[in-house]
């Protein structure tokens, strides 16, 4: 496949130089001038906690690469993601706000959805051009595109939620010979090179810069329609001519590199988002890859992802350029992992917490989450404090000393960066893919209703007369949460009922 990089990245712009604020005690401050780093911003799709054999010695994937770089950064252990599905965690990462303060009150964006990201909403990509930085996006997308409907038009061909949100339109109100009108240039990003949504949710087609890049005049039939939406799993749909599933991850790292390089030729920094494809279904690793793990074709294609980021961080150290960057890599939610694979293989994607993708509990939303920056990280550094990813626009916010950050977002740059920092342990909110909410704050966890509210069956649970839904769990002791507490803490209980009413009452 030829990937052609887009000359439209040759703007030039001046490289920044910032004050940052580094605390070198509890009380004593002293101002030091940095170098703006190039920022790398990877995010797998549906990786789960205990995948990394850094996160789990017991992981039946090798991923010697990733676990490489977590002992030459810092590896946090409890980093969450804002929702427990993908589209809302995509909208925290680049907002710093949750997701379900959107109309999108539970589950995710289908193929069609429009841009849910308003052009006058502060974005991460909007906050890193503010700063004289190039800016690119280059992956699965998933949060909306304004795609150019058919005339007339059919108003009943269209889905929405309760809020009414457009989740969908129906594909044959599609035109294709036009591509989407909205898109990641008006979330802030100078190049994109994206797929719409998930790997296995039509239409199939790579979009550089708002176009096409092959005609959208083929169509799939799907495949392994019988599985449990596992596997080599695709959905029926239009397709671009030429498309091929399993060289979807190899063209991201191509692309990424390519963005690299040509960027490390101007004199801004850079600023890449590389949300990937995998291993979210379907499952395709090369033929290459095929049997280097022991958890079947989901174990290789994560061994996939493992070896392609390795090249990834490697081709920046040949470029010069790893002093100088700092690289994220991180999941959007847990794995979707059942019960059956736990047993065939062996192999525990979500480590020994409960639940998995979409789920309410710690393995719906509990992920791996590394940063690399040499000289400014520690290596071999590790953090134990809950976060979620809605911090990262806090984080660069800080950095660049820029206007206060959204409210859902929290800053680790001194985390981060300063051995003797004592962060303050901030409350987080869990959401699942049905809406449950669930509050954290220390060692305990407040969870609203019964049920997973996900993936993971019973999804909900009907009250029994006279009982109550709320649990409470202690998960500095019990992080597999077997054990409810609720009765036992009353008073840490309605603590916990208020502390959530609050956070969801701010606007």
């Amino acid at each position: 496949m030829r990937i052609n990089f887009n000359p439209l990245l040759k703007s030039k712009f001046w490289r920044g130089i910032f004050c940052t604020i580094i605390v070198l005690g509890c009380s004593s401050r002293e101002v030091t001038h940095e170098k703006s780093p190039n920022v790398i911003y990877i995010l797998a799709d549906d990786l789960g906690y205990g995948d990394l054999s850094i996160y789990n010695p017991q992981s039946r994937i090798k991923t010697p690469y990733l676990d490489q770089m977590a002992r030459d950064g810092m590896r946090f252990t409890d980093m969450h993601s804002t929702s427990a599905v993908c589209t809302p965690t995509r909208y925290s990462i680049l907002t710093g706000e949750y997701a379900w303060r959107t109309p999108l009150k539970r589950g995710v964006l289908w193929s069609y959805g429009p841009l849910m990201i308003s052009e006058t909403k502060e974005t991460v990509p909007k906050l890193f051009k503010n700063n004289n930085y190039q800016t690119a996006v280059i992956g699965k997308w998933h949060l909306g595109l304004d795609w150019v409907l058919k005339n007339p038009f059919d108003s009943t061909q269209v889905n929405r939620n309760k809020q009414g949100l457009i989740i969908d339109y129906n594909q044959n109100q599609i035109d294709f010979s036009k591509p989407p009108k909205r898109g990641p240039f008006d979330v802030g990003f100078d190049y994109s090179y994206i797929i719409p949504a998930s790997l296995d949710i039509p239409p199939y087609v790579y979009i550089e810069n708002g176009q096409f890049t092959q005609a959208v005049n083929d169509y799939t039939q799907g495949s392994n329609l019988n599985a449990d939406y596992d596997g080599p799993f695709w959905r029926p749909g239009p397709m671009a001519e030429d498309f091929d599933f399993y060289e979807v991850l190899p063209t991201f790292i191509s692309k990424a590199k390519a963005f690299i390089t040509n960027a490390n030729e101007q004199t801004s920094p850079f600023f890449l988002y590389l949300p990937l494809a995998a291993p979210h279904t379907p499952w395709v690793p090369k033929d290459e890859e095929k049997g280097l793990s022991e958890a079947g074709m989901y174990g290789d294609f994560v061994s996939m992802v493992d070896r392609y980021v390795g090249e990834l961080i490697s081709h920046v150290d040949e470029l010069g350029l790893k002093e100088e960057t700092l690289i994220v890599f991180t999941s959007d939610n847990g794995p979707y992992w059942k019960e059956k694979y736990i047993q065939s293989f062996q192999h525990r994607a979500a480590g020994n917490l409960k639940g998995m993708k979409g789920d309410i509990y710690e393995g719906g939303h509990r992920i791996p989450f590394i940063v690399q920056w040499p000289g400014k990280v520690k290596a071999g550094s590790e953090s134990n404090n809950p976060n979620t990813l809605a911090n990262f626009y806090a984080t660069m916010a800080e950095f660049f000393g820029a206007p206060s950050p959204p409210p859902d977002s929290y800053s680790v740059f001194k985390e981060l960066t300063d051995e003797s920092h004592i962060p303050e342990i901030k409350p987080i909110i869990h959401h699942s893919s049905n809406g449950h909410f669930a509050l954290r704050k220390g060692k305990w966890k407040f969870v609203e209703k019964l049920g997973s509210g996900g993936f993971s069956k019973p999804s909900s649970i009907q009250t029994p007369k006279g009982a109550s839904q709320e649990q409470l769990y202690n998960l500095e002791g019990d992080l597999a949460e077997q054990f409810d507490l609720s009765k036992k803490h009353p008073e840490e209980l309605n603590q916990f009922k208020s502390m959530l009413d609050s956070i969801r009452s701010l606007r």
